[in-house]
C-alpha cells in the first residue's frame, strides 16, 4: 500500500479497514524510512496494556482518527519508545515480546500502565531531610529536565558548571548531578565525553551519576559489545571513585533519587560548614590529669627495682609512695607483671 499523504513526523491513528478484527485502530510510527504500521486494540494505553499485532500496512483513504506530532520515536533493543509533542499522555512504549509456543506478542504501554515505569512500590511523598524547600538548579542545556512535581522544590533554570541539577550554599554550587539515559551512558561511555563530565564534578565536593535504567539493560545495548560498555562503567568509577554512577528502574525514580540526594548533600555541607570552628567556641578544658596507677603497674615496678612486694594482697604504702615519688609527667607503658622468684630459706 502506498504513503501518500502521510507525514513522516507525526504519529497516526486511522480506523482499521479490516472487517470483524478485534483490533479496531491502526497507528502509525515515524519510524525508519517508511514508518511502522501496527493493529491494536484502544487509542492509547490508559488503564491497561493495549494488545498490538503486525498490520498488513497503511491504507490508501485511511479515515484518521488522530494526528500528534512526535518529538522522538527511538528503537531501543526490542522496545519502541515513543514521545508525542503534547502535554498529556505523551509518553509511552511498545514491547516485543514472545508468548507460550514461540509466538510474538506487541503491548503498548505507558507510565501509568507499566510496571516498568513505575514499580509496584509507594513513592514517598515526605519532605527530604525534612525541608520545607529544595531550590534545585536546572541546565539550561537539559531539553526534559525533571519538573520535581510531587516534590517541595523550586527550580532555576541556570548553565551550570557541572552536572544537570545542582544545590548551591553561600552562592557556590556544592552539589550536583549528572543524569544520563542508559542509550546516553554507553554513547558517552565509549565516546569518552563522560570522563570529562566526571572530571568536572569530581571537583565538586558533592557529586553523583543517575541513570535511568537498570544496570541489566547495559547488556543489551545494540551495536555495541556490552563487555567493552561495562567495562569502561567499571574503569570510570575506579578512576573517580567519588562520583557514584547510580542506577535506578526508570525516570521517575531517577528525579526521587536525585531530589533525596540534592537534599542530603546541602544538609551535610550546610551542617559541615556551620560547625568547622566548633572547637574554637568551646571552653577549654585543661590538660588531662593521670589515671591513678594499678597494682600491677606497681608490683611490675617494685620487682624491676629490686623492692620486695608480694604478687598478692595489698600493696605496701612505702612501695606505693616511692613509685608515685619516682613517676614521670608521662608514664611509660606498664611493663608486663612477672612474678618474683621464690628464694629457699
Amino acid at each position: 500500500m502506498r504513503q501518500a499523504g502521510v507525514v513522516p513526523d507525526d504519529f497516526l491513528i486511522a480506523r482499521n479497514p479490516e472487517q470483524g478484527s478485534t483490533l479496531p485502530y491502526l497507528i502509525r510510527l515515524p519510524l525508519g524510512p517508511g514508518g511502522v504500521v501496527l493493529k491494536v486494540r484502544e487509542t492509547w494505553p490508559r488503564t491497561s496494556k493495549v494488545y498490538a499485532h503486525r498490520a498488513q500496512g497503511w491504507p490508501d483513504e485511511p479515515e484518521i482518527v488522530e494526528r500528534v506530532a512526535v518529538r522522538s520515536c527511538v528503537r531501543r533493543g526490542a522496545a519502541i519508545d515513543l514521545v508525542l509533542d503534547r502535554g498529556r499522555e505523551n509518553r509511552s512504549q511498545l514491547v516485543f515480546t514472545r508468548i507460550r509456543g514461540g509466538r510474538e506478542a506487541i503491548f503498548w504501554q505507558s507510565p501509568r500502565t507499566s510496571k516498568q515505569a513505575r514499580p509496584n512500590i509507594s513513592l514517598p511523598t515526605a519532605r527530604a531531610q525534612g525541608r520545607a524547600s529544595l531550590a534545585v538548579l536546572v541546565d539550561v542545556r537539559e531539553r526534559y529536565p525533571y519538573r520535581f512535581a510531587e516534590q517541595q522544590v523550586t527550580t532555576e533554570r541556570r548553565r551550570l558548571p557541572a552536572g544537570d541539577y545542582a544545590v548551591e550554599l553561600d552562592g557556590r554550587v556544592v552539589a550536583a548531578v549528572e543524569r544520563k539515559s542508559m542509550q546516553d551512558l554507553g554513547s558517552s561511555l565509549l565516546g569518552g565525553t563522560l570522563r570529562y563530565a566526571l572530571s568536572e564534578l569530581s571537583a565538586l565536593p558533592r557529586a553523583a551519576v543517575v541513570v535511568e535504567e537498570r544496570y541489566s539493560q547495559l547488556f543489551a545495548l545494540e551495536q555495541v559489545r556490552p563487555a567493552t560498555v561495562a567495562d569502561a562503567l567499571a574503569e570510570a568509577q575506579v578512576r573517580w571513585p567519588t562520583v557514584p554512577i547510580v542506577f535506578t528502574d526508570n525516570r521517575k525514580l531517577a528525579q526521587v533519587w536525585t531530589y533525596r540526594y540534592l537534599a542530603a548533600a546541602l544538609t551535610e555541607l550546610t551542617t559541615h560548614a556551620a560547625t568547622t570552628d566548633l572547637e574554637s567556641t568551646l571552653p577549654e578544658a585543661g590538660p588531662v590529669p593521670q589515671r591513678a596507677p594499678t597494682a600491677a603497674e606497681i608490683r611490675a615496678w617494685a620487682a624491676r627495682t629490686g623492692l620486695p612486694v608480694s604478687d598478692r594482697g595489698r600493696v605496701p604504702a612505702s612501695v606505693v609512695e616511692a613509685f608515685l615519688a619516682q613517676r614521670p609527667s608521662s608514664q611509660e607503658p606498664s611493663a608486663p607483671r612477672r612474678s618474683r622468684p621464690k628464694v629457699r630459706p
